[in-house]
């Protein structure tokens, strides 16, 4: 077999595994399918496939043979697709038995806790007094928006119910399992090992920049907090009371003007004013909450977009979120989770590669440089310009000024504690994964979460307790949850320059093409550095982001009014087509295409949703 025909077959292999097990994936998660036992199998062959340590070998072998091709052209890309799976499967090869068979066992533990949390109920006490069951997006949104202390106050004990159900139900297990793992391929414990598989940085290097954000948003974090306190009491600083506490208001006033009906609408738009073009892909967005579904929003790829011998593949992608149209602060929260997953559906739709291993969400994929690219989209949905243009109520007027200002006034002195609560994750993983056996108590662990969110947030307990976090408990997510973190101080770089170079950034047609060519088209063959490098002319950053959080209210509005007032000499682009087959489902049912149009699936999905929730 010649070094271009193995390329070929490696390619359509890995295509087979992976499919079948984001097939599986998306059909537990989504709570369609219990095949729990089947999706543990594809995803352990999928493993299998990538950890044998045998295809280093056999790929070191090809690479030297390819580099005896007569044809330069046959040469040069045979060499790059070779050389990128040699990238993937280093960073996933178990060379031993141990290892290979811990990994396995990780995946079906995994697997069984996933399946027991998801016949977990939660309850709280809603605005009648009565018990309801709730997710966690509707536990979180009534800790954030309800103006009834006991709904907030339930709402919070039902994830520190959580906390506690899971440390009795298997985590300690599960830490205990990927430390054994992680020290069985020569780390000191999971947490080092999955900062070099998905950031290709070791700890120390990971902590030298956490720990320097961390110096810098110090000051005007705790002065936030003190000002809250002295404003509205010490009871403002309880986590159930927190966050209500600065933006309940605020949320609730605008609430009018971003209804969930009309996100699929506002993102349509949006991202085709941007000319954000998705090159030919297949979208699948389930955007509902209901029972027994996932409790986050994600985005994963079944097909990989790459060009299979010169003729190009479009991703199938699919996405999720979990809006409840009818709970106060769901549409603002809905569209995030949709610019969100939908600006990684793009990233992953314009890999232009010539193998299926450059456009996936996994190592050596970094997580930071993944999530530079969603979060560098959901930003813009706090943009007055974007608010001003995009947030209309029923009777089409815009949002007025008032409440964008009650906005900023509102979040700006807590911006500094957003960015720490993404910071205080790695510090308490980074500290529960260097725990010894013995220590991995729940008493032990219920308490170093309390500690960490008293050292990073001031607070003696998180509105969003640690172990509530769903990231902890997945392979891919556990200890990666700083590549947030990371990811936000490289979007606020980003945004800075074009900024600087376009003078502005909502509905920008000159935005779209600039991050296809400098973010999305080499994939993982370029790392996270060199794609800012690429755009940017600078290195990585990380001050644009902390001047970002140290800046007062007064500031932040006068930033806000400039590019409102800028809008009344700007014309507005126009909306440029998708370029991607979108269907809109729930569950099994599917709601609404865009077979005809992109503005016939709007208008589909928004009657639905009305006729369904009443906005």
């Amino acid at each position: 077999m010649t070094a271009s025909a193995y390329l070929d077959s490696l390619n359509q292999r890995y295509l087979s595994l992976h499919r079948t097990k984001e097939d599986f994936f998306w059909e537990t998660y989504m709570g369609t399918s219990d095949d729990h036992e089947g999706s543990a199998r594809a995803e352990t062959q999928w493993a299998t496939f990538l950890s044998t340590p045998t295809q280093i070998t056999e790929l070191k072998e090809q690479i030297a043979a390819a580099e005896l091709l007569a044809d330069s052209n046959e040469k040069t890309q045979t060499l790059v697709g070779l050389k990128g799976w040699l990238s993937m499967f280093q960073a996933h090869a178990l060379e031993s038995e141990q290892a290979q068979a811990l990994k396995a066992k990780l995946i079906k533990f995994e697997a069984n806790l996933f399946e027991k949390k998801q016949n977990h109920v939660m309850n709280y006490v809603d605005e009648n007094g009565n018990q309801a069951e709730g997710s966690l997006p509707v536990l979180a949104a009534n800790i954030r928006t309800s103006s009834d202390e006991e709904v907030r106050r339930s709402s919070h004990q039902a994830l520190l119910d959580l906390e506690q159900w899971l440390l009795g139900n298997g985590f300690l297990e599960l830490v205990k399992l990927r430390n054994e793992f992680a020290r069985s391929l020569g780390y000191d414990n999971f947490f080092d090992y999955s900062v070099v598989k998905t950031e290709q940085m070791t700890t120390a290097e990971l902590f030298a920049i956490l720990e320097d954000f961390e110096a810098r948003t110090r000051d005007s974090h705790l002065r936030s907090l003190r000002q809250l306190a002295d404003a509205k009491g010490e009871q403002a600083l309880f986590g159930y009371n927190f966050v209500f506490s600065f933006s309940g208001d605020a949320m609730r006033d605008l609430d009018p003007y971003v209804p969930f009906s009309q996100s699929l609408r506002r993102w349509v738009e949006s991202f085709g004013r941007l000319n954000i073009d998705y090159s030919g892909a297949e979208l699948t967005l389930d955007l509902l909450d209901r029972k027994g579904k996932y409790q986050n929003g994600f985005c994963h790829g079944p097909v990989p977009s790459f060009y299979d011998q010169g003729c190009w593949v479009p991703a199938k992608v699919n996405f999720t979120s979990n809006a409840k149209p009818d709970q106060v602060g769901s549409g603002y929260d809905g569209i995030n989770t949709l610019f969100h997953e939908g600006g990684h559906a793009a990233h992953f739709s314009n890999v232009k590669m010539n193998a299926p291993c450059f456009s996936q969400e996994f190592a050596p994929t970094s997580m930071a440089y993944a999530e530079t690219q969603s979060m560098f989209c959901d930003s813009l949905l706090g943009d007055a310009d974007w608010l001003k243009q995009y947030a209309l109520d029923a009777d089409g007027n815009a949002v007025p000024d008032a409440v964008i200002k009650s906005m900023i006034d509102s979040k700006q002195p807590f911006r500094a504690y957003g960015e720490r609560s993404i910071l205080v994750v790695p510090y308490f993983e980074r500290a529960l994964y260097r725990l010894s056996d013995d220590e991995l108590t729940a008493e032990a662990v219920t308490e170093l979460a309390r500690t960490t969110e008293q050292q990073i947030l001031g607070l003696a307990c998180s509105p969003r307790p640690l172990m509530a976090i769903p990231h902890l408990l997945s392979d891919e997510a556990a200890c990666a949850y700083q590549g947030y973190l990371l990811a936000n101080m490289a979007v606020y770089q980003t945004r800075a320059y074009f900024t600087e170079k376009f003078g502005y950034l909502t509905d920008n047609p000159q935005i779209g093409p600039q991050l296809a060519k400098h973010y999305w088209h080499g994939g993982n063959s370029v790392n996270h550095n060199a794609t800012i490098l690429s755009l940017t002319g600078e290195g990585f950053n990380a001050k644009y982001l902390a001047d970002e959080c140290n800046l007062s209210a007064e500031q932040a509005w006068e930033a806000e009014q400039q590019k409102i007032a800028a809008l009344k000499s700007r014309t507005r682009a126009e909306v440029a087509p998708l370029n991607a087959t979108v269907r809109i489902v729930d569950g099994a049912a599917q709601l609404a295409s865009n077979d005809s149009s992109d503005s016939e699936m709007c208008d589909t999905f928004e009657q639905y949703i009305v006729s369904t929730y009443g906005r």
